[in-house]
């Protein structure tokens, strides 16, 4: 908004920390991340991934980081808590070789493997080094408007065996889906029990009725049919 643009006049001082606490606010994806189900694959220290999000106001700390193992590649699965809109991205590492030099973002595919990152990425960026976490990358926002799931793929580096990523910031807005998205879902199995559960109660009470009633091709028939796959579509 209008408090982060920097073309303040002499009373600029005054409003740096309430700049600074702004953009902190913007950078609070990471809040939105369901920690236990974020992956972050060929990590050397297992759970090291998952220190990279972290409040925007301690990315400069340094002995947080996550370091690749067998090679130069580091792929994320991260699952968020609602719906996220992903505005902008950035990623800190260190002035030399180990510095990710591309990253390619997937949407809503759960539980990518290397293999599946074999698939078009819905964008790519050539990264540049950035030891400060200065560069924010934006992403198409109308690709990125409806994110449960995102996955991140670095497949490169600036040359070195390994690659070492020490922030990863994340910026845009989230809305709680998870809690409403669940109770349709409740509601939605709920409901196909108790019409399986009333039709069996119908059944045995009057058996003999149901055979003739399916013997003879009741128009009610089809209504039963209408219904049914209904109350499947959610799950």
């Amino acid at each position: 908004g209008a408090a982060m643009a920097h073309g303040h006049g002499p009373g600029r001082c005054r409003c740096c920390g309430e700049e600074a606490a702004e953009r902190g606010a913007a950078w609070g994806l990471y809040l939105r991340i369901d920690r236990q189900r974020l992956q972050c694959l060929n990590e050397r220290r297992e759970g090291s991934g998952a220190t990279v999000f972290r409040p925007w106001e301690e990315r400069g700390d340094r002995s947080q980081f996550v370091e690749s193992d067998d090679d130069e590649e580091l792929l994320f699965n991260i699952p968020f808590t609602g719906s996220v809109k992903l505005k902008g991205v950035i990623v800190m590492g260190e002035e030399d070789g180990t510095h990710p030099a591309e990253m390619r973002l997937f949407r809503n595919i759960p539980h990518m493997s290397f293999d599946d990152t074999a698939k078009e990425p819905e964008q790519t960026f050539s990264l540049s080094r950035d030891p400060l976490g200065e560069l924010e990358y934006p992403t198409k926002i109308a690709r990125f408007s409806n994110v449960y799931h995102l996955s991140m793929h670095f497949p490169k580096n600036f040359g070195a065996e390994t690659t070492k990523i020490f922030y990863i910031g994340l910026k845009g807005e989230w809305t709680e889906v998870s809690e409403s998205r669940g109770s349709v879902e409740r509601a939605g199995i709920l409901l196909s029990l108790d019409f399986k559960r009333s039709i069996s109660t119908q059944a045995h009470r009057h058996e003999v009725t149901i055979c003739n009633y399916e013997a003879s091709a009741n128009p009610a028939d089809h209504k039963l049919e209408q219904i049914t796959p209904q109350t499947h579509f959610i799950s």
